[in-house]
């Protein structure tokens, strides 16, 4: 299986860069992990939020059509435990899925498009974070689910 992290806007900061590296070479022995970004969207002065959300909808439903999958990381996805969440992966990986596409969406959510085109919602917090710190956040979540799919030291419970 692949998978693929989708997101609009490069990483920013540099202790994000640095952090969401780590993760995704430690990734890269369990699976073929690739990520997709999305440029900023330009000329923007007179939009509204409803207008980003068209806007990066689109971009993102273009990528789309690389995934069997497509699981948005949403506010009102559905919450895991870190093992739940491995059972999840693991479930994905038994299945006929070849490319499961997680996608992080701008700072105004996603349009109604891309909700009609996702197989799945997963909400990492019911705080709000900026989308930038969630790359991070996920990749770490990521990289621990497959961690605990292995028995390997990295998750204790």
């Amino acid at each position: 299986m692949n998978v693929l992290l989708l997101m609009v806007g490069k990483t920013e900061e540099d202790y994000l860069k640095e952090g969401i590296s780590l993760f995704e070479k430690r990734l890269k022995h369990y699976i073929n992990y690739q990520t997709i970004v999305i440029h900023s969207l330009k000329n923007t002065r007179n939009f509204n939020a409803e207008d980003f959300k068209d806007k990066e909808g689109e971009e993102i439903l273009k990528h789309a059509v690389k995934a069997d999958f497509i699981i948005l990381l949403d506010e009102k996805g559905k919450a895991f435990r870190s093992k739940d969440f491995a059972n999840f992966i693991q479930k994905q990986m038994n299945s006929s899925i070849r490319n499961l596409m997680f996608v992080i969406g701008g700072a105004y959510g996603f349009s109604d498009k891309v909700y009609e085109k996702a197989d799945f919602k997963i909400s990492l917090s019911e705080m709000t974070f900026s989308h930038q710190m969630i790359r991070l956040i996920f990749t770490e979540q990521l990289y621990r689910a497959f961690s605990i799919l292995k028995n390997e030291a990295y998750h204790n419970e």
